[in-house]
């Protein structure tokens, strides 16, 4: 029996009945008892570890209600274009990126991070830029979004991409003049990306322990791998026999391919094994609004056409999909960022569930609900449904946002404030690997709102810090059923913990961001340290 007694330090227990303690005792990685130091230390046994906190503050573990595990380590394995500025600095990054990895002529090169808002040439580049960058090896070049894309013509080649292929549906191929530009978007990339060989398992192992790494030092220990396809599928099988997995990871399938999944991990269907879960499926319903391809009932800003973006599934196929969800009894996630994409899967869905006499509760996820609007949450909450929302994107592209909707529409991305007014429970999330799962600053953004060029947006949306802290930590567990579990500091929960170098109530609203993870611990055990 190993016991541990926690004080000297703000502790938030997340729990509205108690939200604060002066110490905390746990017992063989759980949660003993929350309460007075004094009153603990006379229940601690003889050889009960003391750790004092110092002055710092404790407060459950985050849980990541929304990323991509697999595509975070694969970004460790490719080019990093977070900053770049221009075409000139593309090609630069990929020519460095092949000389120091000293990759061969024909592998593949996959590059991502790239920000068209943020070049000066604000538009992609087409394939004749990436030919100089890379004229001898296949290169995917691909946006911060995860939404569009560029081949280069080495790769267009290799996967016989030419003028006449035909888009599919939810998905575009450009061609301009009669000629392949190599910019693809939505169902397009899917399909093509599925092409491109996986990186070797020594090398993605290696990646995939890197991007746990990252994840503690956000004090995060519950992790999601949001759309699970058959490929990675081998790679699970090594992580979860290896057992090279240090945080709890849920993952979710996709749908079209759910069933052969399940049959490789029968075990692991709704609970841990392993440290992974199959926590249910995923369906994407639109695109992004940075990219203007998410679904919108109105058009955008100056879009020729009266242009709106474009659904990826139609009202038919997502009632079958609803209707598999519902009859499995597995959770559903989809991705709607456009006010028409969420509309579809919130009205579907009710009609679905109104056609089946009786069906469970899968407590049905809205991944990002950007652009959701205020007249939809009410049936939102009658389907007891969630909301995620990718709050970060009023800071990261809130001026793009105001370009592409106009200040007014922009203003209603995200809105917390009325989502909690509403009575629908939301979380927050960063969708790794579009950007570092840092929840801090996603706690920043939801409270104060602002973008990069410091505009205020939506004011009326801010919440307190109290409710952003709530999404990242009970609420997130709530969205992974595992409210009895994790989240917030309770007895007979995980002592899953993160210390931090100061108290999010008591700093300046402003100065959230700058609040930095000093330890994550799970179970008790210390499994990252600044």
């Amino acid at each position: 029996m190993m016991q541990k007694l926690y004080f000297g330090g703000p502790i938030l227990t997340m729990e509205d009945a108690f939200p604060s303690a002066e110490a905390v005792l746990t017992e063989d990685g759980r949660i003993l008892a929350v309460g007075e130091r004094e009153e603990l230390k006379l229940q601690a046994g003889p050889a009960c570890q003391k750790i004092d906190l110092d002055g710092r503050t404790m407060l459950p573990a985050f849980l990541d209600p929304h990323s991509h595990f697999s595509g975070f380590a694969n970004s460790f394995l490719q080019v990093p274009l977070d900053e770049v500025v221009s075409f000139e600095e593309i090609t630069e990054k990929i020519r460095e990126f092949i000389e120091e990895n000293q990759i061969p002529e024909g592998q593949w090169v996959l590059a991502k991070g790239y920000d068209h808002n943020n070049l000066a040439e604000k538009r992609p580049p087409h394939k004749e830029v990436l030919d100089t960058a890379a004229p001898n090896h296949p290169l995917l070049l691909q946006h911060q979004s995860g939404h569009t894309g560029v081949f280069n013509s080495a790769a267009l080649r290799l996967l016989g991409i030419t003028a006449q292929t035909p888009s599919p549906a939810g998905g575009k191929i450009e061609v301009k003049n009669g000629e392949l530009t190599g910019y693809v978007e939505e169902n397009a990339l899917i399909q093509y990306q599925d092409k491109i060989p996986m990186p070797s398992p020594k090398k993605l192992m290696g990646a995939y322990q890197k991007a746990q790494d990252k994840y503690m030092s956000y004090g995060i220990t519950t992790i999601q791998e949001g759309m699970m396809v058959k490929q990675l599928g081998p790679f699970y099988e090594t992580l979860c026999r290896s057992h090279l997995l240090r945080l709890d990871v849920a993952g979710y399938l996709d749908i079209a391919e759910s069933d052969s999944l399940i049959a490789e991990f029968p075990g692991h269907i709704r609970q841990y094994q392993d440290r992974f879960k199959i926590g249910g499926y995923k369906i994407f319903l639109d695109g992004s609004p940075q990219s203007r391809t998410a679904w919108m009932l109105h058009p955008y800003q100056n879009a020729a056409d009266g242009y709106c973006g474009y659904p990826t599934l139609t009202d038919e196929e997502i009632e079958f999909r609803i209707r598999k969800a519902l009859t499995d009894n597995m959770q559903l996630l989809a991705h709607c960022n456009g006010d028409a994409a969420s509309l579809q899967y919130i009205t579907t869905y009710d009609k679905v569930k109104k056609e089946l006499l009786s069906s469970p509760d899968i407590r049905p996820v809205i991944i990002h609900a950007q652009l959701l609007p205020e007249d939809q949450l009410d049936l939102a909450v009658k389907n007891r449904m969630i909301a995620s929302f990718f709050a970060a994107h009023v800071y990261h592209w809130g001026d793009v946002h105001i370009e592409n909707f106009g200040l007014e529409r922009a203003k209603q991305i995200s809105l917390a404030a009325s989502a909690k007014k509403a009575g629908l429970p939301f979380t927050f999330h960063q969708d790794s690997p579009v950007i570092q799962p840092d929840m801090m600053e996603t706690v920043w953004c939801a409270v104060n709102r602002i973008t990069k060029k410091g505009v205020l947006l939506g004011e009326e949306q801010k919440i307190p810090v109290w409710d952003a802290l709530k999404a990242v930590t009970q609420q997130a567990a709530y969205q992974y059923f595992e409210e009895e579990e994790k989240g917030s500091i309770r007895p007979g929960k995980q002592a899953n913990f993160a210390v931090l170098d100061r108290n999010p109530l008591a700093v300046e609203p402003m100065d959230l961001r700058n609040i930095r993870v000093l330890e994550t611990i799970r179970q008790d055990e210390t499994i990252f340290r600044r």
